[in-house]
């Protein structure tokens, strides 16, 4: 296992949530943290809340989606050694159910948007260091139509740009099921309880993850350095009996 003490580690949608604890845990480890987000005020908050947790911490507005502000948060990013993308929007809803606007806007947001991530990071990237997307898990694809062919993407861009990119950087991926985060923060808090009840009941695990339990998860990948091509589920085993 390798030492995170003294390396940068860019996290793209770490301004809260999941991404923000793996920025914070990775400051603690003694990193330079470099973080990329669409909102002003949540990258603020960030900021002040990771000052003095290790090394230096920098934040950078970017829109993941959009190829120009992409091309330009990477030109304003130093090198750096790790890089963790939280970037992939969420659906429900099936093939025949689901707009087709609604399916096409998942996978540009799944796949396309970390092909371009991924792109602009592996020239980047230092020797030894690692790419890590974030995919998902939980789901069918005759309810979750786009998430699924999305995450289903993510998993072939990680074990072609692991073998792209070897053995110089290695690339994986987290697949965390549904989660209590603020990603759901605009979700009535009643549906949200019941989405989490939901969960509970069907994850063999009996209880849905905490943000720390997937942000470990993170971290692991960054720093085993004889992992790559891999899609690790973070899901309690809710494949298991589905």
């Amino acid at each position: 296992m390798g030492e995170l003490r003294g390396e940068v580690v860019v996290v793209i949608g770490g301004s809260s949530g999941i991404g923000l604890r793996v920025a914070e845990l990775a400051a603690q480890a003694g990193a330079s943290i470099v973080i990329g987000g669409r909102d002003e005020g949540r990258l603020e908050a960030a900021e002040n809340r990771l000052s003095g947790e290790g090394g230096s911490v920098s934040t950078i507005r970017v829109d993941a989606h959009d190829g120009t502000s992409l091309d330009a948060f990477f030109d304003e990013t130093p090198a750096f050694d790790h890089l963790v993308s939280m970037i992939g929007s969420p659906m429900g809803g099936g093939f025949l159910s689901a707009p087709l606007s609604e399916i096409r806007r998942t996978v540009e947001s799944k796949f396309f948007a970390n092909l371009m991530i991924a792109r602009l990071a592996a020239p980047r990237v230092r020797t030894g260091g690692s790419l890590t997307f974030t995919s998902g898990t939980g789901g069918r694809a005759q309810d979750a139509a786009g998430s699924y062919v999305g995450n289903l993407a993510i998993h072939a861009l990680v074990e072609g740009l692991a073998v792209e990119l070897a053995p110089r950087v290695r690339v994986n991926a987290v697949a965390p099921t549904w989660t209590d985060t603020p990603l759901w923060a605009d979700m009535p808090a009643a549906e949200r309880e019941a989405t989490k009840a939901r969960f509970g009941e069907v994850i063999p695990l009996g209880r849905t993850a905490t943000v720390d339990e997937l942000a470990a998860a993170y971290l692991f990948l960054m720093t085993d350095s004889f992992v790559t091509g891999q899609q690790l589920a973070v899901d309690g085993g809710i494949m298991l009996g589905a």
